[in-house]
């Protein structure tokens, strides 16, 4: 079991930043990729950022490359999301999740309870 607690929502104004924090306990955190999620009132939930479980490797959606970077701290067990240039768009619940198949971080078969971000204009 792995468990994933988010943290570091709010609201901000376009234009700011907002550093998501994710704390994982239960099985090793390490070996696993990592990655963000995102849903807002009305869609679907959508991939934001992943992780390998080196931290070697990172994956952005197209929306938010350039103003939103992923990173772990594997001796904090805590995988971070630190945004930047926020934009009303963003607004949304976003998750934290992994994969502990080796499936890819785009189907997890863990998740946080999410951490509501609101951005407003």
């Amino acid at each position: 079991q792995v468990q994933l607690v988010e943290s570091g929502g709010g609201l901000v104004q376009a234009g700011g930043s907002l550093r998501l924090s994710c704390a994982a306990s239960g099985r090793t955190f390490s070996t696993y990729a990592m990655g963000w999620f995102r849903q807002a009132p009305g869609k679907e939930r959508e991939f934001v950022a992943g992780i390998s479980w080196n931290g070697g490797r990172t994956y952005y959606v197209d929306s938010v490359k350039g103003r939103f970077t992923i990173s772990r701290d594997t001796a904090k067990n805590t995988v971070y999301l630190q945004m930047n240039s926020l934009k009303p768009e963003d607004t949304a619940i976003y998750y934290c999740a992994t994969d502990t198949r080796g499936h890819g971080v785009r189907t997890p078969d863990y998740w946080g309870q999410g951490t509501q971000v609101t951005v407003s204009s």
